[in-house]
């Protein structure tokens, strides 16, 4: 589905006429949070028209700095709690399976949707936890529900074509809710496994506008999948430094994409590892580029 024509109306057409270029990547419909803190870090390098970007990450600065217990709990000045007061836990059934989510935000109607996939090890607790990764879960549920969205944290039971399933379910239910507007799917590390099995279901990606891909596993198959023939945006984080998943594999994917003009986005943050992405990466700038890039 176009952007366009849902809530955001003439603000979206306005940028998308503009346009696509990543100058413009963090205007859009998304309104500010903390800005001042989280999209204040150097860029060291751009190339492909700023469609790449290399960070200045480090680590003193920007978790031993950042945090008042180093990585375990961010300074006060990263927080707002208002969010708490829409957020609730919920178990949905699904073809007689059941899925532990997180929902924050109104639970019919949102403007949009974010669904943040955590890697191996988590639950729906971590996406939405408030003050682990530099407070950046706060800030994104801050961003989606001062927009006007609704933000799910599920709890993914397994990397596989079943946890798949629950979560293409999950797609489903959120654009029923909404009543069909925009979705983001968003995936950290293992569950990076996730977004690919999505990316590759030609009914469920019919009402997605874009994936977020936070640290996650190489893909080379992206380019021929149904995701990639629709042309939906997706943006890539990744630590330059990452021990998990070599950043070289995304950066070859973000090469492909980006040489055939597909609209896609990369953030590598210099020094960084493999927990780094979700740390610092910039959601107002992502959320945007997905919701303006999707035509």
């Amino acid at each position: 589905m176009s952007t366009v024509h849902f809530f955001f109306g003439t603000l979206l057409a306005g940028m998308v006429a503009l346009t696509a270029s990543a100058s413009l990547a963090q205007e859009g419909p998304i309104k500010p949070f903390k800005d001042e803190l989280f999209s204040r870090f150097e860029v060291l390098e751009t190339k492909d028209g700023g469609a790449y970007e290399v960070v200045d990450y480090q680590e003193l600065r920007d978790i031993n700095g950042r945090d008042s217990e180093p990585e375990r709990r961010v300074k006060n000045a990263y927080v707002a709690l208002g969010p708490r007061r829409v957020q609730e836990n919920e178990t949905l059934a699904f073809s007689g399976r059941t899925l532990d989510v997180t929902r924050v935000g109104p639970s019919q109607g949102g403007a949009f949707t974010v669904i943040f996939i955590h890697g191996r090890g988590g639950d729906r607790r971590l996406g939405v936890n408030d003050y682990t990764f530099g407070g950046n879960f706060n800030r994104l549920k801050n961003l989606v529900t001062a927009s006007g969205g609704t933000y799910y944290s599920p709890s993914v039971k397994s990397f596989d074509d079943k946890g798949a399933a629950d979560i293409a379910a999950l797609i489903r239910y959120a654009s029923e809710k909404s009543t069909g507007r925009p979705i983001i799917l968003a995936c950290a590390s293992m569950g990076g496994f996730i977004c690919q099995a999505v990316s590759r279901d030609a009914t469920t990606i019919r009402i997605l506008e874009g994936m977020v891909l936070l640290g996650g596993p190489p893909d080379p198959g992206l380019p021929s999948t149904p995701f990639a023939k629709a042309k939906l945006p997706v943006y890539i984080a990744h630590g330059s430094a990452d021990s998990v998943y070599a950043a070289s594999g995304q950066t070859e994917i973000y090469r492909k994409l980006q040489s055939a003009g597909y609209p896609v986005r990369m953030s590598v943050f210099n020094t960084g590892g493999h927990g780094t992405p979700i740390r610092m990466i910039d959601w107002r700038k992502a959320l945007n580029f997905v919701l303006i890039a999707h035509k």
